[in-house]
């Protein structure tokens, strides 16, 4: 039995961590109790005492976490940006590249990735991978999320009686956090202009990458764009590339098209005429994009079944 401690786990994507865990025999928990959770002497009992340890902390917090784990035996996965670009960690996407999956399996310390660039990785990191998107290219991407991806002071600011806007543009200084993971694991030169949203729902996202074929490296289509998705994902056990033809029979895509789930479904979008295309990802910003990533990854390191917790 594999011992997991949650460090954060009264935070939201801890909740759900456990929530998707809390049926698995295969698991046994390690818990602080509310008075204890901030103790010192007793996160260094737990995060020592434990096989897996998930920090679901602000970055510092997850650092200050990291340098308290003395045993060597004790492995980590780390929900907070602070390691997604570190040398020594191994980023927690299994779909981002050929030997990811097993890279995983064996890893001490797994950074899980940000939801945002875990759709925006899921359509460019194969493009680029294939000499498709060239390596100084510029890159915009927008994208929206469920309010839930702002943490506990955004949830109660949207869940109070006033009325919300339906759409909030953020991210203006053009600095997201997100934005290093983004350029690192994509292999890109330039940081991509990112201009991110939130709407009035709980959960749910959506990640738009629009292209000019004319700017890409190699002269490709609509369906070579298609394929080379199709291909890289063909062993994916979360993530779905829709098929072309599904594609343009649709008219318009919700934000909770995913919602719910801890899949990841591609679309390749565009107009071929206007050699334009525009590739989307739908996930749920607390599924594929933080809780169903993190168990996906504690599945591969204990040795369960990948989708043993998932709802796909």
């Amino acid at each position: 039995m594999t011992a997991i401690f949650i460090d954060g786990g009264a935070g939201t994507t801890g909740l759900e961590i456990r929530e998707r865990l809390a049926s698995r025999s295969e698991f046994s928990f390690i818990t602080l109790e509310e008075s204890r959770r901030k103790d010192q002497k007793a996160r260094h009992e737990a995060l020592n005492n434990a096989d897996i340890v998930i920090l679901c902390l602000p970055d510092d917090a997850a650092c200050e976490a990291v340098a308290m784990i003395e045993n060597p035996a004790t492995r980590v996965i780390d929900a907070s940006t602070a390691h997604r670009t570190a040398q020594d960690w191994i980023y927690g996407l299994p779909e981002l590249t050929k030997g990811q999956r097993e890279r995983i399996k064996s890893a001490r310390f797994v950074a899980n990735p940000g939801c945002y660039p875990s759709g925006f990785l899921s359509l460019v990191r194969p493009l680029t991978e294939a000499g498709v998107i060239p390596h100084d290219k510029m890159l915009t991407v927008h994208a929206v999320s469920g309010f839930s991806g702002g943490g506990r002071k955004m949830i109660e600011a949207y869940q109070q009686d006033k009325p919300v806007s339906a759409f909030n543009a953020y991210g203006l200084t053009l600095n997201h956090k997100h934005i290093p993971e983004m350029k690192y694991h994509a292999d890109l030169a330039h940081s991509p202009i990112f201009a991110p949203a939130v709407a009035p729902c709980y959960r749910g996202m959506l990640v738009h990458v629009p292209l000019s074929l004319a700017d890409l490296r190699k002269k490709v289509t609509l369906a070579d764009l298609h394929q080379i998705l199709a291909t890289h994902h063909q062993d994916s056990v979360t993530i779905r590339v829709q098929a072309l033809a599904e594609t343009t029979e649709i008219k318009q895509i919700q934000i909770e098209h995913c919602a719910g789930s801890d899949r990841m479904e591609l679309f390749v979008f565009g107009n071929e005429k206007n050699g334009q295309a525009l590739l989307v990802a739908a996930l749920d910003n607390l599924g594929k994009g933080a809780a169903g990533a993190a168990v996906q990854n504690i599945n591969l390191m204990s040795g369960c079944d990948e989708t043993a917790g998932l709802r796909l």
